[in-house]
């Protein structure tokens, strides 16, 4: 019932964001968004393109750790950042269809130039979805700042890139930002449950 109820709030946030900011989304992205090329571009795309090798990376490493060391916690930890990334994918694609919300690029390219990959509409970002996914779920169940500082500054950085990129609102990023790290703390939450319970 929480995690519906928690969605349910995320879309009807999405919904605000999305039919009463117009305005202030556009004017944000263009003191963020250079339509000529840049110093920073490469830098950038450089960081929205970690986003599925580092995503990836995070539960391989855990289960190899696990395997070699015989470590219950870390298979399990990677399952968790698994399930973690079903859930954020599942809520960000069905909101992206729902709303199907044009790029910045196509709904204004007298200011907004594509820069980056994108595909599908534009609100929420997957990428950041994703990367707030794998941050959240790793500093929650390895919480030290040598863990914590280096997963958000790169989410952060991921999901400041997608708007530099010219891919996406403002708008499209926080509730991103926020579904992944919702869909960590649920699945997390989860685990502990069903380990608590029986075991797992």
């Amino acid at each position: 019932m929480n995690m519906t109820k928690t969605f349910f709030y995320l879309l009807v946030i999405g919904y605000s964001l999305c039919s009463k900011a117009q305005d202030v989304d556009v004017r944000i992205l263009q003191q963020i968004h250079t339509p000529h090329v840049t110093e920073a571009d490469d830098a950038l795309h450089l960081l929205t393109n970690s986003t599925t090798l580092v995503s990836a990376g995070i539960p391989v490493g855990l289960l190899t750790i696990g395997w070699i060391r015989n470590d219950s916690v870390a298979i399990r930890s990677a399952m968790v950042v698994v399930a973690t990334y079903v859930v954020s994918s599942a809520v960000t694609l069905s909101m992206k269809y729902a709303w199907n919300r044009p790029r910045p690029f196509e709904a204004y390219p007298q200011y907004f130039v594509k820069k980056a990959s994108a595909g599908s509409p534009s609100f929420p970002s997957e990428h950041t979805s994703l990367v707030f996914a794998a941050a959240t779920s790793l500093s929650l169940q390895y919480p030290r700042w040598y863990i914590i500082v280096p997963s958000y500054l790169w989410a952060g950085g991921v999901a400041y890139s997608r708007m530099h990129l010219g891919v996406h609102y403002p708008s499209d990023v926080l509730v991103g930002a926020l579904i992944g790290s919702a869909s960590a703390y649920l699945s997390y939450k989860a685990n502990r449950w069903l380990h608590k319970k029986y075991g797992y």
